[in-house]
């Protein structure tokens, strides 16, 4: 068997999502959703701040069928309004996009959800940059993105900005997307170390985000989860002011996702709240996931698509 055969058995997936204003910020230009690809209906959304046709936006528990699942955060910019329509309008325009292009396709195969994935994010660049220029309200307006999609017992991240992805497992949490910031290139550059990054000044300057630029590279990457994995998205209002291991210590000592995801918000809140925080917790289980192994890599791993 291959990395990216699949798995017919059970795949169980419980989620929750908030986003907060913060305590200096007077309105949220945050956003997140999580769909069941798989749903009947064609729409499949079953959490976002504001609530899905669904209803409310309690705990959700689902089994992953067979056109998967995708769970995303969006961090949005270019002043109040504009911002908050921005990170908007990614969320829906993603998912619209995903909905149709995967719920269309017939060969369910790992390469095709990975590249309708991608081309959803490139998708809504387009259409958040058009609005940019037809809008003078809107001038300049642009959204971070970091999408999920789970599909069988992999997950597909499509990531721009500095929102992030992590998976805890085994006590430890590990980011799995990397910034696109300024910061996290000096890092790699050898400029900067990781500790310095932490006081920089410029820590929230990103290099790229949807709709600031009529093109957008989208940075694709993959990984295995396992069961009783983990997977914690935030925008950059957790990030800056939890670290890591403090997520993996919250996961571990906290009995539910709903406390958890409650919990990180608070922590970043109790250091000052300087903006709007969006996490969305999301944890696996079922017969279809293999158990944890110690020698199993967890990281960034490019997805090898072919053509541009």
């Amino acid at each position: 068997m291959s990395e990216f055969d699949f798995d017919r058995r059970p795949i169980r997936i419980a989620v929750y999502g908030r986003s907060d204003t913060g305590l200096r910020r007077t309105e949220n230009q945050d956003d997140f959703l999580v769909a069941d690809l798989s749903a009947s209906d064609g729409n499949g959304c079953l959490l976002r701040p504001e609530g899905c046709p669904a209803g409310d936006n309690d705990l959700r528990h689902f089994d992953l069928g067979p056109k998967g699942a995708l769970v995303l955060v969006a961090d949005g910019m270019g002043g109040a309004a504009a911002g908050a329509l921005a990170s908007r309008l990614a969320a829906t325009w993603i998912h619209q996009q995903l909905a149709a292009s995967w719920g269309a396709e017939r060969s369910l195969t790992p390469q095709r959800f990975a590249t309708a994935l991608r081309d959803a994010l490139i998708h809504a660049n387009v259409r958040i940059h058009d609005q940019s220029l037809h809008n003078p309200d809107f001038r300049g307006m642009g959204t971070t993105a970091t999408a999920v999609g789970v599909l069988e017992g992999f997950l597909y991240l499509a990531q721009v900005g500095d929102s992030r992805a992590y998976l805890v497992r085994d006590g430890d949490a590990i980011q799995l997307t990397r910034d696109q910031s300024m910061v996290q290139a000096l890092i790699d550059s050898g400029t900067m170390t990781e500790e310095e990054a932490e006081s920089s000044g410029h820590r929230s300057v990103i290099l790229q985000a949807l709709g600031a630029a009529a093109d957008v590279r989208v940075d694709l990457t993959y990984q295995e989860v396992r069961r009783g994995d983990v997977v914690v998205l935030c925008s950059d209002g957790l990030s800056r002011m939890v670290k890591r291991e403090e997520i993996a210590d919250a996961t571990h000592r906290t009995a539910d996702l709903v406390s958890l995801c409650n919990e990180l918000v608070q922590l970043a809140n109790e250091r000052g709240g300087p903006d709007n925080i969006t996490v969305v917790t999301v944890g696996f289980d079922g017969e279809g996931l293999h158990e944890p192994d110690a020698a199993a890599a967890i990281g960034r791993h490019v997805f090898p698509l072919s053509g541009p």
